[in-house]
């Protein structure tokens, strides 16, 4: 997991640096870390959220690993499985 306020000190610098881990394959997910919920790089849900509770993970592995579970926005038939597992 890589926090996005760990990225760099700037903007500019945080947009390098997030380009090239995406690049090389090394990020594909983001996540929210207050929420723990995990999404895709595209969700409109996760783009709002402030770049203080943003991190990004490598492998949907690695989401849940960390105790992150889908975006019901994003990935809703994953967010479904998820929720009858964990809500009997």
């Amino acid at each position: 997991m890589i926090a996005h306020r760990d990225m760099g000190n700037t903007v500019l610098a945080r947009k390098a640096v997030f380009r090239a881990l995406y690049r090389k394959g090394e990020v594909t997910l983001g996540g929210y870390r207050k929420g723990r919920i995990y999404g895709t790089l595209r969700c409109t849900s996760g783009k709002r959220m402030l770049m203080e509770n943003r991190v990004f993970f490598s492998s949907e592995a690695e989401a849940i690993a960390e105790g992150y579970r889908p975006c019901g926005h994003c990935l809703p038939d994953k967010y479904k499985q998820w929720k009858l597992r964990n809500n009997p």
